[in-house]
């Protein structure tokens, strides 16, 4: 297991570049909330920790991860930030519509990443069970959304 005995919330701030003059973008599924917004406070949390500005983090939500791409493509173009964290959460069930939906998301997050000049970080769980998201979201791994700040951060700095 790749986060076995890793807390996704741990980096060193002095390895980090400064972020306070660079915009960031965070587009959250609405679907499984209780994870996705778990995700936002470590991902806010870090940023704002790095030196971003709270006026320079723009938040929109999306009905669901699927709906991540088109989410994160419009926030780029209206308000122009240095990167964006698609956050989402899809956990497996009993049909099919699991496997769809997460290679459906990362295809989009990766086309953006290749047709956009803005970096988009791939923040979505793509977890069996609802305890392996909690245990990702703020739980006894840490927190995924810090973990994607943190490489926001520095995708944005390596785009200037």
């Amino acid at each position: 297991m790749a986060t076995e005995n890793k807390n996704l919330s741990e980096y060193d701030k002095d390895t980090i570049p400064n972020a306070k003059h660079l915009r960031f973008g965070i587009v959250v599924s609405e679907w499984n909330s209780n994870i996705t917004e778990g995700l936002y406070q470590g991902a806010e949390t870090a940023l704002l920790d790095c030196g971003a500005q709270a006026s320079n983090i723009i938040r929109w939500n999306v009905p669901g991860s699927f709906e991540l791409t088109y989410g994160c493509k419009k926030l780029i173009q209206q308000e122009k930030p240095d990167a964006v964290i698609a956050i989402g959460s899809v956990i497996q069930g009993e049909t099919k519509h699991f496997d769809f939906v997460c290679s459906a998301t990362a295809q989009g997050i990766k086309d953006l990443n290749v047709q956009l000049n803005v970096p988009v970080i791939f923040c979505v769980l793509t977890d069996n069970t609802m305890q392996q998201a909690i245990d990702r979201s703020g739980g006894k791994h840490g927190n995924k959304g810090a973990e994607a700040a943190i490489a926001a951060i520095k995708m944005a700095v390596l785009g200037k």
